[in-house]
């Protein structure tokens, strides 16, 4: 099973649906990685408009 990164929230995961907002357009074309751990402090996770830890894509095709 292949990662896949949600066209929605940019969540990275594995299966058929996101986890987090639970779309089901999920791509395996992605770009870049960032690694959330702290939502609240991360100006990275503001600015991508993240609430929540997790591996996110920087962009999605």
């Amino acid at each position: 099973m292949s990662e896949k990164a949600c066209r929605g929230c940019h969540l990275i995961s594995y299966g058929s649906v996101c986890p987090s907002c639970k779309a089901t357009s999920l791509s395996d074309d992605f770009t870049g990685l960032v690694i959330i751990i702290d939502p609240e402090g991360s100006a990275i996770a503001r600015a991508m408009k993240v609430k929540e830890k997790g591996r996110y894509a920087l962009r999605v095709r």
